[in-house]
Parts: structure tokens; C-alpha cells; sequence
């Protein structure tokens, strides 16, 4: 493996259904829940769920640049969401579970707007793409028992991604 390295930053709902799609991909180094895009330093989950922090669950993913593009992490973050609902994503409603992607540089806004454009354009959905493009804000890293809650929790993780998978199969088809 290269000694490169670049993140992407992605808000889409509940952090623990954010986790897998990417960690799962070749040139992933790390993925991790958090939070981001709010007004209070150092956030608990508890803080962030009462809506008052102004931040949303998110997922910071290190990766590989010679092995992902960050336009691939692009195209895997708009199947795993509803890019037409703005407050929140399938059973997790609110601010805290609005979809962004938080850009790092002038490329991957770039490289995010042409995205949401070609999806925009590519008549999938027939409402509009409300999902938001803005600049990276610090990162929070989430409590522990957060972190790859898919592996620890896998039955909790099979009730929760439900709902989003039934989406997902709908707009994007069946996993092969």
C-alpha cells in the first residue's frame, strides 16, 4: 500500500449505517463515527441527539488515494442516502441526521457539486437533491461504543439499516 492519505467527511443519518458501505471498500484505512458541522467543542451523544449542538452524526474516512478516488467514495455515499430529504435520513429524523458531504479542498467540493449535479440530472429521483455540499468543520470522534458498531452489534445493526437498505434496493437494485 502507498504511503498516501486524504479524508472525506459524510453525513447521511445514523452513523453506525455509514460505517460498513465504505469500510468495506479496497483503500479504506479507517473509518470513524463523529460528529461535525455544529457550535459546541468536544460534543457527547447525548448533546448531539437533543438537538442543541447544531452538529450531525458523520463519518471521517481515511483512505488511499491511489487505491479510492475520493469521487468513488462520492458515488458510494449517494447509495447509502436519501439525497431528497433534507432533515433527516429514512427512521432518524432532524438536524442531527441531515445528509452533507463536508469538503476538505477546492477539488473534492468540486468534485462533490459535479457529482450532485450528475445525479441531479440523471432523473433517479424525481424530487430534487437537497442533499448539502459545506466546508469541513473539526470532527469529533464519537464514544467508543459507536465505533464499528456493525461488527460489535450486529443484530441492533440489521434493525436499524432496515429500512435504508429497503430504499437502497429500490433506487440503486439489489446487492449482488
Amino acid at each position: 500500500m502507498s504511503e498516501k492519505k486524504d479524508t472525506a467527511i459524510f453525513a447521511g443519518g445514523c452513523f453506525w449505517c455509514m460505517v460498513k458501505p465504505f469500510d468495506q471498500q479496497p483503500g479504506i484505512l479507517k473509518v470513524v463515527s463523529g460528529y461535525t458541522g455544529g457550535h459546541v467543542p468536544n460534543p457527547t451523544y447525548e448533546e448531539v441527539c437533543a438537538h442543541t449542538t447544531g452538529h450531525t452524526e458523520a463519518v471521517k474516512i481515511t483512505f488511499d488515494p491511489e487505491i479510492i478516488s475520493y469521487a468513488r467514495l462520492v458515488e458510494i455515499y449517494w447509495q447509502q442516502t436519501d439525497p431528497t430529504d433534507a432533515m433527516g435520513q429514512f427512521q432518524d429524523r432532524g438536524d442531527s441526521y441531515r445528509p452533507v458531504i463536508f469538503t476538505n479542498s477546492k477539488e473534492q467540493r468540486k468534485t462533490a457539486e459535479a457529482s450532485k449535479k450528475a445525479l441531479a440530472e440523471s432523473g433517479r429521483f424525481s424530487d430534487p437533491i437537497v442533499t448539502k455540499i459545506e466546508d469541513a468543520q473539526p470532527f469529533y470522534k464519537a464514544e467508543g461504543y459507536h465505533q464499528e458498531f456493525y461488527k460489535k452489534n450486529p443484530a441492533r445493526f440489521s434493525l436499524e439499516e432496515g429500512e435504508r437498505e429497503r430504499f437502497k434496493n429500490n433506487y440503486w437494485g439489489a446487492k449482488k
